[in-house]
């Protein structure tokens, strides 16, 4: 099939960026001080030969996308590195015009092989999992969709209707989807506002009793203090998943902060993610009854939990996520790769799922619309995304119905990455009233336009 708006890639540029943490963030049980950006530029074609050039950009989270126990930080983050240029090459020797949802779809088997063969290669030991994969992909899905949008002067969720696209969403998603398109599951004006997702993370202090040594920077250190400053409503709450002593009393601490702070002039809400770490179901079970009975109120405020067990669902499928979800809903994040795995979470008791722009546009996308057919709860998570991969994200929050907030923690752990950017776009990178103004988020392509 083709349209006349279909366009082609012409070239592919990348690059990387290194930051260093101003403070360390702990999750999965490991703690990780430094990101790398793989920032892409994409130039493109259609038909009559107009171009028009895209940039995405993302942390190469490979410490959460690659899991390793036999390999190094550094060695999983080489090798992310690796596959970067071998995905431009494949991108730039794809020759098919098409929409950039159909491009993508096209070209992830393809990345999938170049993966497996660079495992060869490499004589790896344990094999790369598909999540790195589109997480090192995910730039260049998102470069492309921000070239086509502006190649055709329009914000790209304008451009997700039959008007533009080849294929239904049938050609995705199955046959139940047939005469659908992404346009019916994402909305073409972002909200104006979004909560904004602030990130406790497993060493952060809460209070100035618990903050051992300051950093002089002139930004918050404490809960407490981030609070104050910007407002905070939403507070995602990290936990180890190992020590259940120490997860019931972090959540019992951060709720008696967050009512000092915030009592009597807002409401505000909780998410807990366990990275994976509960050993089994009955360890979440018992921790949400437990934080029930000594706090209701605190109960009430928790909106959700995230990735309590292994992600690995086909070979742990006894974890059966069913009682949880019945006290509060339970959503994947590392396990959400594509549709198969999100319908086998469903049977196993999951009741929703987590966006991230590090998985791609088109996929999020595509995921976006088969969890709101199945009446999954939504959410979208962050990567520690600074710059553009926050706007990226916050774009995704903003658009798709359901999602009621963004996560977004770079301001707390990597805030020199966001040099230039708070600027060209305070509402979103200066937080006041604990909220992002996504409303802004309409320019051509992904919506927004990078610092000069």
């Amino acid at each position: 099939m083709s349209h006349d708006k279909d366009i082609r890639v012409e070239r592919v540029r990348l690059g990387f960026e290194d930051f260093s943490y101003r403070t360390k963030i702990k999750f999965g049980g490991n703690v990780v001080s430094k990101m790398t950006l793989l920032n892409v530029k994409v130039e493109v074609s259609d038909r009559i030969g107009r171009k028009a050039t895209g940039r995405g950009s993302m942390p190469l989270g490979n410490v959460w996308s690659f899991p390793s126990k036999v390999y190094s930080y550094d060695d999983t983050l080489g090798i992310m590195k690796r596959m970067a240029p071998i995905f431009g090459a494949l991108t730039t020797e794809y020759r098919e015009f098409g929409h950039p949802v159909e491009i993508t779809h096209f070209l992830e088997p393809e990345y999938v092989k170049a993966t497996l063969k660079l495992e060869k290669e490499m004589s790896l030991s344990e094999r790369i999992p598909k999540l790195c994969t589109l997480v090192t992909a995910s730039p260049f899905d998102a470069a492309i969709h921000d070239a086509y949008g502006r190649l055709h002067g329009v914000n790209v969720y304008h451009a997700y209707s039959e008007s533009f696209m080849n294929y239904d969403l049938s050609f995705y998603l199955g046959p139940a989807f047939a005469g659908q398109f992404l346009d019916r599951f994402t909305v073409r004006n972002p909200k104006p506002k979004t909560p904004l997702y602030h990130l406790v993370g497993a060493l952060d202090p809460l209070t100035d009793q618990d903050a051992e040594a300051s950093v002089h920077d002139g930004l918050p250190v404490t809960l407490s203090d981030w609070i104050r400053q910007e407002g905070l409503t939403h507070f995602k709450i990290k936990l180890n998943g190992d020590d259940f002593a120490w997860d019931f009393n972090r959540m019992i601490s951060i709720d008696r902060v967050c009512f000092q702070e915030i009592q009597g002039r807002r409401e505000w809400v909780y998410s807990a993610d366990f990275n994976e770490r509960c050993p089994h179901v009955d360890y979440l079970v018992e921790i949400l009854k437990k934080f029930a009975e000594e706090t209701p109120a605190g109960f009430s405020r928790l909106q959700y939990v995230e990735q309590p067990t292994s992600r690995y669902l086909q070979e742990v499928p006894e974890q059966n996520m069913t009682i949880a979800s019945s006290l509060k809903p339970v959503v994947i994040d590392e396990s959400l790769t594509d549709l198969e795995s999100m319908n086998l979470a469903v049977k196993l008791g999951y009741s929703g799922v987590a966006l991230k722009a590090c998985k791609g546009q088109s996929q999020s996308l595509q995921m976006a619309a088969a969890a709101q057919a199945k009446n999954l709860f939504l959410c979208v998570q962050d990567l520690t995304c600074p710059g553009a991969s926050f706007l990226h994200s916050a774009g995704l929050s903003a658009r798709i119905p359901g999602v009621v907030a963004v996560e977004g923690n770079a301001r707390q752990y990597c805030p020199e990455a966001n040099r230039g950017w708070e600027k060209k776009y305070p509402g979103l990178f200066v937080i006041r009233d604990g909220t992002v103004e996504t409303g802004v988020l309409t320019g051509p392509g992904l919506g927004f336009d990078y610092p000069e």
